[in-house]
């Protein structure tokens, strides 16, 4: 008797428990998880009528209720996700146009950089680069024909001072060739003059 006693005590004791994880499960399922576990707890405790499940009034306000709160936490995320939606393409819109003005400040800076006034023309670094070795070259080929017309006249002049310097000599030469011949017809002039004299 003790033993079936102690059984029965035993049975119900583990009974207890199984019996209120049931009862939460049942009460718990209603009011918690997924609406698609909701409507599998629904179907389970639902009593079958021929082919048709026959729910109770109580069960079917809950899950309504459920549905409907869900719906209504949807619909507030999709609200909120809206608004960060559109906030973030004004956002983008935003960062767009300040791209698109960097750019075009980059472009101008770069062109800026590039280029520079010149005479009152905007003229490009490259071509006033080009330019000013043009105007050197052509100032270095003035240069070396002036060099070379300058030496070809200097050759010219130093000739002519040799000539010169000749002709001066062979003047000289000449002039005292015909002082000589002066000095000399003179004498013989005097001379003959003194013979006919005497």
């Amino acid at each position: 008797m003790k033993k079936q006693i102690l059984l029965i005590l035993l049975t119900s004791v583990l009974a207890v428990p199984i019996w209120a994880q049931d009862t939460v499960q049942q009460t718990g399922s209603l009011t918690g998880g997924t609406i698609s576990s909701q409507f599998d707890h629904l179907l389970k405790i639902s009593n079958n009528y021929q082919d048709y499940k026959v729910v109770k009034k109580t069960h079917l306000d809950q899950i309504r209720a459920n549905v409907t709160d869900s719906i209504n936490v949807f619909k507030k995320e999709l609200s909120t996700i809206q608004a960060d939606l559109v906030e973030k393409e004004t956002k983008i819109k935003a960062l767009e146009a300040g791209v698109t003005e960097t750019q075009n400040r980059l472009e101008s800076a770069e062109a800026a950089v590039d280029s520079f006034e010149f005479l009152g023309l905007q003229i490009h670094k490259s071509t006033y680069v080009n330019m000013m070795w043009a105007i050197v070259g052509l100032l270095t080929a003035g240069l070396l024909f002036f060099l070379f017309k300058y030496s070809q006249s200097h050759k010219v002049i130093a000739k002519a001072q040799n000539d010169l310097a000749e002709t001066i000599e062979e003047f000289e030469q000449h002039r005292k060739n015909t002082l000589e011949r002066e000095r000399k017809l003179k004498r013989e002039l005097i001379d003959a003059m003194n013979g006919k004299v005497s």
